[in-house]
């Protein structure tokens, strides 16, 4: 009797990580294990999200990179015309 092989993952889920391989697993095999996220988690994940936006908020208002920015812009302009 032929041995089987090993049925080989898509390279998408081998770049996504074992929470994804999980998750595809629990889907062929109709797991019904704790694949959804907690109310707390949605909170932390929208705590850091909100904090992570006045962040990237605060540096891209300040004086440096908007003279980065528009000194980019000028070279870009510079180059083109």
């Amino acid at each position: 009797m032929p041995v089987p092989r090993p049925r080989r993952l898509p390279v998408v889920l081998l770049l996504l990580g074992a929470r994804a391989r999980r998750l595809a697993r629990m889907s062929r095999t109709g797991g019904s294990g704790d694949a959804g996220m907690t109310t707390a988690e949605y909170a932390v994940g929208t705590l850091a999200a909100c904090g992570f936006a006045a962040l990237l908020l605060k540096v891209l208002t300040s004086a440096t990179v908007a003279g980065l920015l528009s000194g980019l812009v000028a070279r870009a302009l510079a180059v083109a015309g």
